[in-house]
């Protein structure tokens, strides 16, 4: 791995870039760390009302009930003031896909995919959370998990 640093006037705020011929496993672990460590972390306020920060890598779900958007994680909820939509766009190269209408899920949390009801797929998380996959966002998965699946390889 070749690091280097340009320090020149010219640049107003601080610049990462990753260069790399593929996008391997390693390639997505160093971007996931730095999103990790430079991007805003989420502020979310549990069921007692105290505020938390919460890291991506610890969220497993993210979904709309009600007016309010839930962050999910192994064994806490908490809701958000961001709109899904706006997560989305946040979590996006971080591992996270859009399931349905009303929720976005982190891909490396998924236990299991259980076609075995008619017309629909049982998601189940890595925390024993269910939920459902819309049939329209079936391809997206199946995309983002082959590509998780071929990192790892």
């Amino acid at each position: 791995m070749k690091i280097s640093t340009d320090i020149d006037s010219k640049y107003k705020e601080l610049e990462l870039k990753v260069c790399n011929g593929d996008m391997t496993g390693k390639v997505r672990s160093v971007v996931n760390e730095l999103h990790e460590i430079f991007d805003r972390n989420l502020t979310g306020t549990d069921e007692k009302g105290n505020k938390r920060m919460l890291r991506r890598s610890e969220i497993f779900s993210a979904y709309s009930e009600g007016q309010k958007v839930m962050i999910l994680t192994v064994d806490e909820r908490f809701v958000v003031p961001q709109k899904l939509y706006e997560l989305e766009n946040e979590l996006q190269e971080a591992d996270f896909v859009r399931i349905s209408k009303s929720e976005i899920v982190n891909i490396r949390k998924i236990k299991s995919l259980d076609l075995s009801i008619t017309g629909t797929i049982r998601l189940v998380l890595k925390n024993g959370y269910e939920t459902y996959v819309s049939r329209r966002n079936v391809a997206k998965i199946k995309e983002r998990l082959t590509k998780v699946r071929e990192e790892n390889s």
